[in-house]
């Protein structure tokens, strides 16, 4: 009798320990899964917060050319396109804090993903007071990256590529497309020469042979160290819906959606 209670205290005891092990194992899966399930909820609202986004891009295009005279004939040098970009980055929010305030910018990976094919495609940043004007400047020229500094001060000079660390003025770009014609003899000057879009139509430049496209990145780091990332790609833009830049000058704002996403 004593034998037979003996073991049955032991299978007792025996079940008491692996229920207790099964509930530990049980409980270690449950707090892992929860710990799991609130690290992805936690990334997934790390990923719906906008911190930085691209809501706004606007693009003015026209036509220059440069000219002289030679034994009395106008001589067009370089008849050339350009298209100023302005891209205003959104920090999403009236106050400015350590997340939605720029610590340093730039722009990397610049590609013609499409290129014309007549001319010769170039990037430049542009002076914003100059944005709209036929100036461009050799040491503006863009091979592939542009830092940008940022600053808080009210006052900027603009010929340097500089923004406010609260998003308040965009990022300034110049597309130019040269030499789409060169040393060309002006046969008709019974009419006087109008330096804009309208020299692509007098000199029969088909818009589709000059149409471009151009993608790049930017880079954005706050002042947390956070980083964050924006690809971008532009349709260099000849026309709209009413009318195109054979009539001069077209002006585009272009709402856009893009989001820049965290790095690190």
């Amino acid at each position: 009798m004593k034998r037979k209670n003996l073991l049955t205290l032991s299978l007792l005891i025996i079940l008491i320990l692996l229920l207790s092990f099964l509930t530990d194992i049980v409980y270690g899966s449950y707090l892992n899964k929860t710990s799991l399930e609130n690290s992805i909820i936690e990334i997934s609202k790390n990923s719906e917060r906008k911190v930085f986004s691209i809501n706004k891009i606007v693009y003015f295009s026209t036509s220059d050319a440069t000219t002289n005279i030679d034994n009395s004939n106008l001589v067009i040098d370089d008849l050339f396109q350009y298209t100023d970009i302005a891209i205003y980055i959104n920090n999403n929010s009236d106050n400015t804090s350590l997340e939605n305030s720029l610590k340093s910018v730039y722009i990397d990976n610049i590609n013609f993903s499409k290129t014309p094919e007549i001319g010769t495609p170039t990037l430049y940043y542009k002076n914003i007071n100059n944005f709209g004007k036929s100036i461009f400047l050799e040491n503006n020229k863009l091979d592939d990256k542009l830092f940008f500094d940022v600053t808080s001060e009210n006052t900027l000079d603009y010929s340097e590529p500089i923004l406010f660390n609260n998003c308040a003025n965009p990022i300034t770009l110049s597309y130019v497309n040269k030499n789409i014609k060169a040393d060309h003899i002006v046969s008709n000057l019974s009419d006087s020469m109008t330096y804009d879009g309208s020299l692509l139509k007098n000199n029969n430049i088909l818009l589709n042979s000059i149409s471009c496209s151009i993608s790049f990145d930017i880079y954005i780091t706050n002042n947390l160290d956070e980083e964050f990332k924006c690809p971008i790609y532009l349709d260099i833009p000849l026309e709209n819906e009413s009318n195109s830049i054979y009539d001069g000058s077209i002006t585009l704002v272009d709402n856009t959606n893009y989001e820049f996403y965290k790095i690190k």
